[in-house]
């Protein structure tokens, strides 16, 4: 019998381990799942030092838009422990001048005692797919998580986007097998962007799903995993 992967999965702002609940129960035959927690941190290298303490010896690892940030820190830090890295619906490039100034006033209203809704449905429509909106059950997931995580923990993940660094540079040293996933209508990260950084990373597969925004774990769960079994497949 083939041994399981150990595989670590790093959920995304304001995201909690549900992002990746049926990627725990379908890859269980080939798996055993552990979720980062970047929930405590305030800066992205902190982030990762915290998830890799916790982490196996060697394993592999997949995290999506901010835990694909956090994984390539990871990678980074600690490139002789990964044996596969996956990227989803994330990018290597820093912020535009707009994107921080939302991440800024954000935290300002946050800050200033504005009830935090975490994920509001005006918000929606740029989480997930046209097609999804009225999913009421994927609705209140996204809502739920939001509201797992919490003011305080909002606040730090945003304040840890604000002061990430750009990590274009490392992704040409990449050697284990990797993966880009994006999702083929991500209103937050455009597929242009994420196969521009597939490109640069000698050993990535970039793949897209069709139909589907910036959850591709939770929109299409059956379609990412038989993309994460092929990718654990590779040497």
């Amino acid at each position: 019998m083939t041994e399981k992967h150990s595989l670590v999965l790093v959920p995304g702002l304001l995201c909690t381990a549900d992002l990746w609940r049926d990627q725990v129960s379908g890859l269980a035959d080939i798996a055993h799942c552990m979720i980062g927690d970047h929930t405590h941190d305030d800066n992205i290298p902190d982030m990762a030092r915290r998830i890799l303490a916790a982490a196996p010896k060697r394993f592999a690892l997949a995290g999506l838009s901010l835990g694909g940030y956090v994984v390539l820190e990871m990678m980074r830090q600690a490139p002789e422990r990964i044996t596969h890295l996956a990227i989803l619906d994330s990018r290597a490039i820093g912020d535009t001048t707009e994107e921080r100034q939302k991440r800024l006033d954000f935290i300002k209203l946050v800050e200033r005692g504005s009830a935090f809704k975490g994920v509001t449905r005006s918000l929606l429509p740029i989480l997930i797919h046209p097609s999804r909106l009225e999913d009421e059950d994927l609705v209140q997931r996204i809502f739920k998580m939001a509201e797992d995580v919490g003011k305080e923990a909002f606040i730090r993940q945003e304040r840890a986007l604000l002061a990430r660094e750009d990590l274009s540079d490392m992704l040409q040293d990449i050697e284990c097998p990797t993966m880009v996933l994006a999702g083929a209508e991500d209103r937050l990260i455009s597929p242009e962007l994420q196969r521009e950084m597939a490109i640069n990373i000698p050993t990535a597969q970039y793949v897209e799903i069709k139909d589907c925004g910036h959850l591709p774990t939770m929109e299409k769960p059956e379609e990412t995993n038989d993309f994460l079994r092929r990718w654990l497949a590779r040497h």
